[in-house]
């Protein structure tokens, strides 16, 4: 009996619905092998289309309805294996098993069955926070196809907070990605940038068909509070995705750079530190010190020189301190840490904290990136991050002069940072 014990509990290992057919209810054996099977077949299949066409398995791993479905699998497939092994721990006729095998054979099919519960159930809240973290972020509009071969993403990082009134962007960028290679390049906006133009299709270019003057100090960060207040210049932007505060930056950070914007993200930076944090924090190489606090006010405290670990707070001052400092090492600094935070979505970073990234992710993070295409960006983002970031700044020592600048000569700039990598 000793020897039947194990045999049986060892089969419910291997092929799950095997000791029932050969010692018990073989109607409920054969319901077990059979969905043994078909989950054999579901993760060869899976196996086989990541090795061939990723981007299918990423679309799958992304769609709400998918990720509902696999809930529901891992469920059943769990109370499968809970109603086998008990009922096989029953055929086993424990009783008159020898002592000492008894209680082996009973903590093997424990813990296997500790070990399945254990994983179906993490499978279960990881499928459900992606889907809660998809819906909250992400639109449900059509895809963008590429233009001029690349997919432009307009970067915003809002300083909305208690001590505000509003949103407004502290950090302007554009992410271009070459749709055949994932090559990246950022492009860094400055906030305070004047007179910046649009083209004759958009909203703005009534209002401000020399370009945004409203008489003193006409920023492009501002442009985002004019589109809020004027919300009927983008009456569309709300079911679109995205609102008219983004809308006006969108067609401002266009007709500054030259090119199209597919895209925009939107990143609240008072819970940026969250996400970092989530995680397990960044690392970035310092290049000096830098003192900590408000211009005019005491210094809180430095970063020193060299490679640091950075926790979300830490990163965040980084980012954002002006201590002595004008806007244009700030702009290089953000990059920075926009770099590092690309370089820690490792998959198994991610999958390790995935709870805590998706709901720091659902908490700052907006965007009208269509659900429908996230398989496909998950794949390009997965190419992006093996190559180099390039990098322009739209600053002074650039040739910029952000009080009148020549939007000409900047065009010039982003078409030549753009050029097809074979033309480089």
């Amino acid at each position: 009996m000793t020897t039947r014990a194990w045999w049986l509990v060892v089969l419910n290992i291997l092929l799950p619905g095997s000791a029932q057919v050969l010692a018990g209810n073989r109607k409920l054996g054969r319901v077990g092998i059979v969905a043994t099977f078909v989950l054999w077949i579901l993760a060869l299949v899976t196996l086989v289309l990541f090795l061939v066409a990723r981007t299918l398995v990423y679309s799958i791993a992304t769609n709400i309805v998918a990720l509902t479905v696999v809930q529901v699998l891992l469920v059943f497939y769990f109370v499968l294996w809970l109603v086998l092994t008990v009922d096989t721990l029953r055929l086993a006729r424990l009783v008159r098993v020898g002592p000492t095998a008894r209680w082996l054979v009973a903590a093997l099919a424990a813990l296997v069955l500790v070990v399945l519960g254990s994983t179906a159930n993490y499978g279960v809240v990881v499928a459900g926070s992606t889907r809660d973290a998809i819906s909250a972020i992400f639109a449900g509009g059509q895809a963008a196809g590429a233009i001029d071969g690349r997919y432009n993403i307009l970067l915003l990082g809002g300083d909305a907070g208690a001590d505000r009134l509003g949103l407004r962007p502290d950090s302007i960028s554009v992410v271009s990605v070459e749709e055949s290679t994932g090559k990246a390049t950022m492009i860094g906006i400055p906030r305070n940038l004047e007179r910046v133009p649009f083209s004759e299709g958009s909203p703005l270019y009534e209002p401000f068909p020399d370009g945004y003057d409203c008489g003193d100090q006409c920023l492009i960060s501002y442009l985002y509070t004019y589109g809020s207040e004027h919300p009927d210049l983008y009456p569309d932007a709300e079911a679109e995705g995205s609102n008219a505060g983004v809308e006006a930056m969108r067609d401002a950070v266009e007709g500054t750079l030259g090119i199209t914007l597919q895209y925009y993200v939107l990143i609240d930076m008072q819970g940026f530190s969250d996400l970092i944090d989530a995680l397990g924090g960044i690392t970035i190489d310092v290049a000096e010190e830098l003192p900590i606090g408000i211009n005019g006010g005491p210094v809180v405290g430095t970063i020193e020189a060299g490679e640091q670990h950075m926790d979300g707070t830490t990163a965040l001052w980084y980012a954002r301190t002006r201590y002595n400092m004008t806007d244009y090492d700030r702009m290089v600094r953000q990059r920075a840490v926009q770099e590092a935070v690309l370089a820690q979505f490792e998959p198994s970073n991610v999958l390790t904290k995935f709870q805590a990234v998706a709901k720091a992710g659902s908490q700052v993070v907006k965007s009208d990136l269509p659900q429908a295409a996230l398989g496909y960006f998950v794949d390009l983002a997965s190419k992006t991050r093996a190559l180099p970031i390039a990098s322009v700044e739209l600053i002074p020592a650039n040739g910029v002069v952000v009080e009148r600048p020549d939007f000409d000569a900047i065009h010039d700039l982003v078409a030549k940072s753009l050029a097809p990598t074979a033309e480089k």
